[in-house]
């Protein structure tokens, strides 16, 4: 589990500055220390390593902030936004500020934590050689898993074609440790961006292996992401193949319990076990430390969070199977995951997602549930069975998620319901409909007002270099 302590040495080993900074930052803080004691050590390293890990799951990036305004950014008619902050009600209105501090927090996380990444592949030297290709997969990971969550944000969707035209974002590949007239990176191209990130994750899943738990990375992790990355590319073949590594890894199993995927600590046991939970990589959230600001928005007051910031609307919940069994209970258990409001909320009568509840609970930035219905997607489209056929995979999901019969057929229409359905409010919302060249609140798919702008203290201090939007 990372530590409130971890994200402090991370901060004190290591001077940590990062793209767009002002000369104000051009001076080490008074309680860095400086890179040749910071990174001088197989045991400094591996802890500055940690600590990318946990600048990722901070709040602004995967504690919650990233998922939040994924799922705004979908369709208005499935979710509201009630809460009475204006940043994600910018999001959710499609009407972003280019001031808007959330995202420029966004932006500032996942460049603070590739910098940290940058530098732990710049010391390799000096980590033990047995664990050498491991820490280097491990920060090969964290930098493309960011690049890319950054570039689907803030670029146009790889669906979109003119990918050696159209702006992604900035790639760094070396450590920022003073500010210069090389520290200002423009914006490569999303074909650019795209060829950075599977160099990135092919080489870290050949150098990592699954022995390591679900807070930091492991091969599975690393086939799982590239799986995600090929399917917005279209690449249904590499997709498909990726998605089959991960599963036959054979490290995670999907939760016979739609609920007990969720509101849990529950760590996954090493690769000699079958893990408990699908959970392939988490943000990790104890009482000790973690954030959890999907608890904070879509949670209510009676669970410890705000007064439901996030409803979900009947136009969703309709899309469910109705069915109940004798006593009154949905057999299709992520229907029954949703709940009206309890305590102070009572009074608004909205419906809530069950799958934040809770405070103290692991997010799950990629399940096993999601992979087998990945391989079931592409295999539909290249008319294969790779693994199992398409039905096979998306029954073997729901018939552990629903209590409903299994599926006698599926076709693609199907399988990308059922994804929907399975993944809904999990932070994938607006990615899978733009790789669907669906339209959003009648928005075309490709429309930059579906795209976060470039926090604008980025494009000041970059003194113009980096363009906007």
């Amino acid at each position: 589990m990372l530590t409130k302590n971890i994200k402090t040495a991370s901060v004190l080993l290591l001077l940590t500055l990062f793209l767009g900074c002002t000369d104000k930052l051009d001076v080490a803080p008074d309680q860095s220390i400086l890179e040749e004691v910071a990174l001088d050590s197989d045991e400094n390293v591996k802890k500055v390593l940690l600590g990318a890990y946990d600048i990722i799951s901070d709040e602004f990036f995967y504690g919650g902030v990233y998922q939040l305004f994924s799922e705004l950014l979908g369709k208005k008619n499935e979710i509201r936004w009630a809460g009475t902050f204006n940043q994600p009600g910018e999001v959710y209105n499609k009407s972003i500020l280019a001031t808007n501090d959330f995202v420029s927090s966004l932006w500032l996380q996942g460049y603070e934590a590739i910098n940290v990444a940058n530098n732990v592949l710049g010391a390799l030297e000096v980590v033990n050689e047995d664990d050498r290709a491991h820490v280097e997969g491990q920060a090969l990971f964290v930098r493309a898993l960011v690049h890319f969550e950054l570039v689907k944000l803030f670029g146009k969707p790889y669906s979109a074609g003119n990918v050696t035209s159209n702006l992604g974002v900035p790639i760094a590949l070396t450590p920022t440790r003073g500010i210069d007239e090389q520290s200002y990176i423009p914006r490569s191209t999303v074909a650019q961006v795209y060829e950075r990130i599977l160099d990135d994750l092919i080489a870290a899943e050949e150098k990592l292996d699954n022995t390591n738990n679900f807070a930091i990375a492991q091969k599975t992790a690393a086939a799982a992401i590239l799986s995600r990355v090929y399917l917005q590319m279209e690449d249904y073949t590499r997709a498909r193949d990726a998605a089959h590594r991960a599963i036959t890894y054979g490290q995670f199993s999907v939760e016979t319990s739609y609920a007990k995927t969720f509101n849990n600590g529950k760590t996954s046991p090493s690769s000699a076990d079958v893990a408990t939970t699908d959970g392939i990589f988490q943000a990790p959230v104890s009482a000790q430390d973690g954030f959890n600001v999907m608890h904070t928005y879509w949670s209510i007051t009676a669970y410890g969070a705000r007064a439901g910031d996030v409803e979900v609307l009947d136009n969703h919940l309709s899309l469910y199977n109705q069915t109940t069994d004798g006593n009154g209970a949905f057999l299709d258990d992520r229907l029954a995951l949703f709940y009206r409001g309890e305590g102070n909320d009572i009074g608004t009568g909205a419906w809530r997602s069950g799958k934040w509840r809770f405070l103290n609970s692991n997010l799950s930035i990629v399940r096993l549930s999601e992979m087998y219905l990945t391989r079931a997607e592409c295999n539909a489209r290249l008319n294969t069975n790779v693994g199992a056929s398409p039905l096979s995979d998306v029954n073997y999901v729901y018939t552990r998620h629903t209590r409903l019969p299994a599926l006698v057929a599926v076709d693609l229409n199907k399988i990308l319901f059922e994804r929907k359905l399975e993944l809904a409010h999990e932070g994938q919302a607006i990615h899978d409909l733009k790789r669907q060249k669906l339209a959003v609140d009648g928005i075309a798919f490709d429309h930059v007002d579906l795209l976060l702008p470039i926090p604008q203290r980025e494009i000041d201090a970059s003194n113009n270099v980096i363009v906007q939007n």
